[in-house]
């Protein structure tokens, strides 16, 4: 639903004349409606003289593009529209070149822009309308670097005037500075590496300055991984995520002193590390105690991701030592003993998980009875459970519901990859449906809906390489549908979609 004023906000974008040509009439409390009119309806040019024209000191798109009084549409949690993203951040640029040669002309000009606030857009990757968090990274870089030699260009012409006629030596005062700090979340890798490591290297001097909030890394040297750590201001950074990097055990203990400084580092994620302690050396038994270490002195943690990584019979000492309790921690494929999942029930952290990733740990057999002491504890706060590929079968899961229907607030279950049958899938679906706050639920493909040559019991290459009867499913998924209805459950979404949905981020739980 959208208001009147929304409506008329439409018309107006809509001719751009106009609205270049009342801009200097508007009531400022309009420009944000107008911003969200024109960035749904794709309006680039109402957008760009907007952006040049913000009375306001912040552009923030999370505020800019929510759920509002005037239209229901949430635009933050769409794909970004590659050019209206583009536009505005071309916007940025123009008004700061306009600024910084106003100002070096002595031209008297209050800056109202200062604050362009990127964080919160969705990463949906490459296509020919979105625009994925490495463009926008990329895109950002250059702009940096494009406001920099507008920057030098005008102080170099500033200063031939300053020296007055005759090269007098009487000097005018120097302009006042002019700057935008944009907060930004930046992912890069090799190929973004340079781009990025230019326009923070000159960060700290430039009118356009890039402040980032979640810096994410894939597949970069330690040394460039270090490097680009350092640029980056030490009270801005909330999250870093370090993935597909190979560093092992000795990389960590290159990288991990450099987040110390980062007192407000609330989350770390060190997915596909390549840690294996099953065989540890004498040095690589200090490596790791040194990790554990450095991450005890993260006092702001709050989530932490170790996927991927061989930590049998070691979170004792990887986790023992945290200072505050975590709210979200992942930990699939990660080969877990049953002493871990007990020393995680019996942890400082268990109350207070929201999110608990255990997908790809064998939980069939030893560790079934630990993992429903661990869902027990945490029942009081977990919200997001994702348990897939763990080999659970109807009867494991049976077992299970118990502890999984005393979490109340859980608002998400992943369950995908496990060899459960249609049966078992109703009864989780009817002893579930008492949970409120259960919305979202990934299930398997029903074991029954494979053929008969499906290997017994089926590991999850199994579930994944074999073929499943399409027509069998859509029965199933139909009566699960049904049995939805039938509960009053119609908010609940049930699929077994791995890709269509994104896991739910700890910062918004």
């Amino acid at each position: 639903m959208h208001s009147l004023v929304f409506l008329c906000a439409q018309k107006v974008v809509s001719h751009h004349a106009t609205l270049r040509g009342a801009l200097g009439f508007l009531p400022k409390d309009l420009y944000p409606v107008l911003f969200k009119a024109a960035f749904m309806d794709k309006r680039t040019l109402a957008l760009q003289d907007l952006v040049q024209t913000w009375p306001f000191p912040v552009l923030s798109f999370q505020k800019l593009l929510q759920k509002c009084q005037h239209c229901e549409r949430a635009l933050i949690r769409e794909r970004p529209n590659k050019l209206c993203i583009q536009t505005v951040i071309l916007g940025v640029v123009t008004y700061l070149v306009k600024m910084l040669e106003d100002r070096h002309c002595d031209k008297s000009k209050d800056q109202r822009l200062q604050i362009l606030d990127m964080t919160g857009l969705r990463d949906e990757g490459q296509g020919p309308e979105t625009m994925s968090l490495w463009s926008r990274t990329v895109t950002l870089a250059k702009a940096c670097l494009d406001i920099s030699k507008q920057q030098s260009k005008c102080i170099k012409r500033a200063s031939k005037r300053r020296k007055g006629p005759y090269s007098s030596p009487m000097a005018l005062p120097p302009p006042q500075p002019v700057s935008v700090d944009v907060w930004v979340d930046l992912f890069v890798n090799s190929t973004s590496y340079g781009v990025l490591k230019d326009a923070l290297q000159i960060n700290s001097s430039n009118a356009l300055r890039l402040r980032c909030r979640n810096f994410r890394v894939e597949e970069l040297s330690i040394a460039s991984t270090v490097g680009l750590l350092e640029f980056l201001d030490p009270a801005g950074v909330r999250q870093v995520d370090l993935r597909f990097n190979n560093l092992g055990l000795s990389g960590l203990r290159v990288v991990i002193p450099h987040l110390a400084k980062f007192t407000n580092l609330a989350s770390l994620k060190l997915p596909y590390s390549n840690i294996d302690v099953r065989r540890l050396t004498v040095g690589m038994e200090g490596s790791l105690q040194y990790f554990a270490t450095q991450l005890s002195r993260l006092a702001c943690l709050k989530e932490l991701n170790l996927g991927s990584s061989r930590l049998s019979g070691k979170l004792t000492q990887l986790l023992g030592d945290l200072r505050s309790p975590l709210e979200s921690l992942e930990l699939a494929f990660c080969y877990l003993l049953p002493n871990d999942l007990a020393y995680l029930s019996q942890s400082l952290h268990t109350p207070a998980l929201k999110k608990l990733d255990l997908s790809g740990n064998n939980l069939s057999d030893c560790l079934l009875q630990p993992f429903r002491v661990l869902l027990a504890e945490a029942s009081g706060t977990l919200l997001h459970l994702d348990i897939m590929e763990c080999r659970l079968m109807d009867t494991h899961l049976a077992a299970l519901l118990p502890a999984l229907c005393r979490c109340s607030r859980l608002r998400y279950l992943g369950v995908f990859g496990n060899p459960i049958s249609s049966k078992g899938l109703k009864n989780l679906l009817h002893q579930t449906t008492g949970l409120l706050d259960l919305k979202l639920v990934i299930y398997p493909y029903p074991v029954d809906c494979y053929g008969e040559d499906l290997p017994w019991p089926p590991t999850s290459s199994n579930l994944l390489d074999s073929s499943v009867d399409e027509e069998k499913f859509f029965r199933v998924n139909n009566e699960l549908q049904q049995m939805l209805l039938s509960a009053n459950r119609a908010d609940a979404v049930w699929t077994a979609n791995l890709c269509r949905y994104n896991s739910l981020d700890n910062f918004i739980l």
